[in-house]
């Protein structure tokens, strides 16, 4: 089973508990499917717009030995509030070179 970090957007923590991205990854479905199940070792938060901590936190999440990283759907899709972050695309880049070499998914179902 592959071991996966996941990161929301801190907006909606009052909103959604991530349980759909837990059962997602946990029976490999959506975004999880060419991983098949996974095991997540942390769901952290972006840290708060404009979300300049999730570089650093993916980091920790590679160096605790996930193997992909994943930014929730809150963040690309805007789910459940209906409101993508407007710094998703700057995001995901910087995860994306925080922990070159590890996947990185820009949503979770």
């Amino acid at each position: 089973m592959k071991k996966v970090g996941i990161i929301r957007c801190r907006q909606t923590e009052d909103l959604c508990p991530g349980t759909t991205d837990l059962i997602c990854a946990s029976e490999g479905k959506s975004a999880f499917a060419e991983l098949g199940p996974c095991t997540v070792i942390g769901f952290v938060s972006c840290g708060g717009c404009p979300g300049k901590q999730a570089a650093a936190r993916a980091k920790v999440l590679k160096d605790r030995g996930a193997e992909a990283i994943f930014l929730a759907s809150c963040i690309g899709k805007g789910s459940p509030m209906g409101f993508p972050c407007p710094n998703a695309e700057k995001m995901l880049e910087t995860v994306r070179k925080a922990v070159e070499g590890v996947p990185v998914y820009d949503h979770t179902h």
